[in-house]
């Protein structure tokens, strides 16, 4: 009868959050059985895991059992290896005597082995666990050691070893007060080892000294780390992740990543970790794969286990062992490294069994079928279950292209529960458009992207990542300015391409940002125009490291443009903040002239003008306002200290006007340049009555004023054409 009860109760509870689902996107409606389907398979993973009442918090403990720990009498170790025969501890503590210390067999297929005495393993011994399958010793490094660390022999082989990691003395965290950000997250993604100018990997210590107060001074309130996960090939920019529970000793070790957090939370900013749940390396000897000897032990049987395209293996996420694994590794990183977030990677890979290669989500179809990882749809939704349930303000953000339905809606409205979506589209969007002459660029198409979104779906915009950055492709400010850039960078000196590559860059940067975005993220570097592209060392360069660093100096002198970048750049972020620019509530349309090449919408009581034009500048645009007020330009993109010309005066009011001869009930004129941006901000009901009484000692101007302010903004703009013309002859 409680059964019974019990199943009655979820039919209920499934058919409410199918309804809800359905009531935000009603084009789902053809596909209720595979919704059901979602929600069934669910269930009875979530049964299969907790049972009637378990918690995901109380199932996801894996590390704290597994691996070594202390006991009242010495340590005790144990690992998870259902297909071995026999598993042995090896490492300092025995001078590598292969046989002295074997594990037991419990249930399972786990296995342990107890240490008599406090000092019988001690910090910063190697170790390593001897495997014995196919009748051979495999040497592995433990499933959920702490550390591990690179050992280069005489003869030039490299071996990876686990270390004993027990400090004496525990960290000491300082982070009690910290409150992390969770509505309009900015986030700066970074990677620590090309963080720093000298050619070398830059460690965690280094980080913290000379990264992180740059974040904090550009106004990003957030920093997402790449490559934290410990992983063997430096140049996989920490996506071939080994060990899932050791910090990434490229960097330092696990205290030094602590620091490197808490510092964070200490200047005001939050820390989320770029998670790599959606496959491993392939290695076996560091890394999981075949530690028992089998493939099955974690990664799906066969081709369907190995990823082609990422040479790495791909995850069995309807197994209860793996499902438990991963979890653990999540509630490990928050509990351990007081993390705010993640943001997971490779989301489509995980969705689909084909992994989304090729595949053009063009209709809902593609998201309902037997391509569909069903298993992994429960999987990721248990994932953001147990993070919320852990730390409910953690941000949760999916690296997913396929646009996925329900990807950002909590599980009682049939979501798989991230908040936030990483609008890829975006980047793609301006990466193309670099190609192509920015005559030909398409109004509506850049609008269309940048402000398309799923009913209640939140996404995280920018306009290029590390993606773009890598070899292969450029940073957009290099796909401006190209070879220009080493050339005719400093003030001095006037060059139209490096002009043209700044005014773009400033606008690319500013709509993407204020389109109704939720939140925004940028690749270290990047907002300051950071030339040519990353790329690691390697065979293939000679394992250099010109391009895997960061060169800070470009933006520190102020007789280089670059400082114009950086400062728009946080000009940029600190009038989204005042203003409270993120999020979908209050965007308008108000128009697109596609020939002329503008943009207009509004934000509350802002108003975005845009003149992406390349030549011609608008001395009487006229738009609609769509209600009666008067305005005055707060913000824009022509300012001298942002390497414009000062051709838009901000000190005068622009008020509307009835347009009955073009059907719009009040407008506005005004002059806007070629290749700017400006932001119009409409006075309070007492400004305007000032303004229309013309009260004294009120700071409004006049209509002739104002007229001398445009007659002045045209003779500008006419200088500086004539001085683009002889730019052009020169």
């Amino acid at each position: 009868m409680a059964n019974d009860l019990s199943h009655k109760r979820f039919e209920e509870r499934r058919e409410a959050a199918i309804e809800a689902i359905l009531d935000i996107d009603p084009w789902l409606s053809n596909y209720r059985n595979d919704l059901k389907l979602r929600m069934d398979n669910l269930e009875t993973k979530r049964r299969l895991l907790l049972g009637k009442e378990g918690t995901l918090s109380d199932f996801a403990n894996g590390h704290h059992y597994y691996g070594f720990h202390r006991t009242e009498t010495g340590w005790v170790y144990r690992e998870w290896a259902p297909s071995a025969h026999l598993l042995f501890l090896v490492g300092d503590f025995n001078n590598w005597q292969r046989y002295t210390h074997p594990l037991h067999r419990n249930e399972h297929g786990d296995w342990e082995i107890r240490l008599e005495g406090h000092d019988a393993l001690k910090h910063g011994q190697r170790i390593k666990v001897m495997v014995q399958y196919d009748y051979g010793d495999h040497f592995k490094i433990p499933l959920y050691c702490h550390r591990v660390v690179q050992e280069v022999h005489a003869d030039g082989s490299i071996d990876w070893m686990g270390v004993i990691w027990d400090p004496e003395t525990p960290y000491e965290w300082h982070d009690a007060d910290f409150r992390p950000v969770k509505a309009a997250p900015l986030i700066y993604e970074a990677h620590v080892g090309i963080a720093q100018e000298e050619g070398v990997i830059s460690s965690f210590h280094q980080f913290v000294e000379y990264t992180l107060p740059k974040i904090k001074e550009a106004g990003y309130n957030a920093v997402q780390l790449m490559a934290i996960m410990q992983h063997p090939y430096y140049a996989s920019f920490g996506y071939h992740v080994s060990n899932f529970f050791a910090v990434s000793s490229w960097f330092g070790t696990p205290d030094d990543f602590k620091y490197l957090v808490d510092s964070a939370h200490q200047m005001g900013l939050s820390v989320y970790m770029d998670l790599v749940h959606s496959h491993a390396v392939k290695n076996t000897e560091e890394g999981i794969n075949q530690f028992d000897g089998t493939q099955e032990q974690f990664f799906l049987p066969g081709g369907a286990g190995y990823h082609t395209a990422w040479d790495s293996m791909c995850f069995d996420y309807g197994k209860p062992a793996v499902m438990h694994f991963l979890l653990s590794n999540l509630k490990y990183w928050l509990e351990e490294f007081h993390l705010d977030g993640f943001r997971f990677d490779g989301i489509t890979s995980m969705l689909f069994n084909d992994h989304g290669l090729g595949t053009n989500f063009d209709s809902y179809a593609k998201y309902f079928s037997m391509n569909t990882n069903i298993d992994a749809v429960s999987y990721l939704t248990l994932a953001t279950s147990l993070v919320h349930e852990l730390k409910p303000e953690a941000v949760l953000i999916a690296e997913d292209m396929s646009g996925m339905p329900g990807l950002c809606l909590p599980p009682e409205e049939c979501g798989i529960g991230f908040d936030y979506r990483l609008a890829l589209g975006i980047p793609d969007l301006w990466i193309k458009l670099m190609q192509t002459d920015d005559h030909d660029w398409s109004m509506h198409k850049i609008y269309f992207e940048l402000t398309t979104r799923r009913p209640k779906e939140k996404k995280i915009a920018y306009a290029e990542g590390h993606d773009q950055a890598l070899v292969g492709d450029k940073t957009l400010f290099f796909w401006l300015a190209d070879e220009q850039a080493y050339w005719h960078m400093r003030k001095s000196d006037d060059n139209y391409i490096i002009d043209r590559a700044i005014a773009l860059h400033k606008m690319i940067r500013f709509i993407t940002l204020t389109t109704g975005q939720d939140g925004y993220l940028n690749f270290m570097g990047n907002e300051f125009g950071h030339p040519e592209w990353i790329d690691f060392p390697r065979q293939e360069n000679d394992w250099s490291f010109h391009y895997a660093r960061r060169q800070w100096h470009l933006m520190l002198d102020e007789d280089l443009k670059y400082s114009y970048l950086a400062r728009f750049d946080r000009d940029m972020l600190d009038i989204a903040k005042q203003e409270q620019l993120t999020g979908a509530q209050g965007m308008q349309y108000i128009r697109i002239y596609e020939d002329r090449k503008i943009i207009v919408y509004r934000k509350n009581n802002l108003l975005f003008v845009y003149n992406f034009h390349p030549e011609n500048s608008y001395e009487s645009l006229r738009f609609p306002t769509n209600e009666k007020g008067a305005y005055r330009v707060i913000f824009n993109s022509d300012r001298s200290e942002y390497g414009g010309f000062d051709r838009i005066v901000e000190d005068i009011v622009y008020r509307t006007e009835p347009m009955d001869d073009i059907d719009w009930d009040e407008g506005l004129t005004l002059y806007v340049p070629s290749r700017t941006c400006l932001v119009l901000k409409k006075l309070s009901d007492k400004e305007t009555r000032a303004l229309d009484l013309n009260v004294e000692d009120t700071d409004v101007t006049t209509a002739e004023e104002e007229q001398a302010a445009v007659d002045q903004m045209v003779r500008a703009e006419q200088m500086a054409r004539e001085a683009l013309k002889e730019k052009k002859k020169g």
